[in-house]
């Protein structure tokens, strides 16, 4: 079965840095597109980066532009998001989702990973 499992959270100064993993699994990962959504106590979740199947096409919110990347590594079926700078505003739990293509698109979500950005 399909498995998102993130790691790399934790929690940091204001202007640290974190890098955050999804390891995929259950599908063929080379071929879905990939992002980052966080979710703060009280909001909603929003996306915060994502990429396409073969990385070419970044997409970043625009709070994170500047401050923070999205990779993957097909070859380890892997994404990751290196954030840099991280403000207090960046805590939340950060969820990593795929987007299966194959006939219509199916969603998938992991159990998130919580960052916490306090001095």
């Amino acid at each position: 079965q399909v498995q998102l499992v993130e790691s790399g959270g934790g929690l940091v100064q204001p202007g640290g840095s974190l890098r955050l993993s999804c390891a995929a699994s259950g599908f063929t990962f080379s071929t879905a597109a990939m992002s980052w959504y966080r979710q703060a106590p009280g909001k909603e979740r929003e996306l915060v980066a994502s990429i396409s199947s073969a990385g070419g096409a970044t997409n970043y919110l625009d709070s994170g532009k500047g401050r923070f990347t999205i990779s993957r590594d097909n070859a380890k079926n892997t994404v990751y998001l290196q954030m840099n700078s991280l403000r207090p505003e960046d805590t939340a739990v950060y969820y990593c989702k795929a987007a299966v293509f194959g006939g219509g698109t199916v969603d998938y979500w992991g159990q998130g990973t919580q960052v916490t950005v306090s001095s």
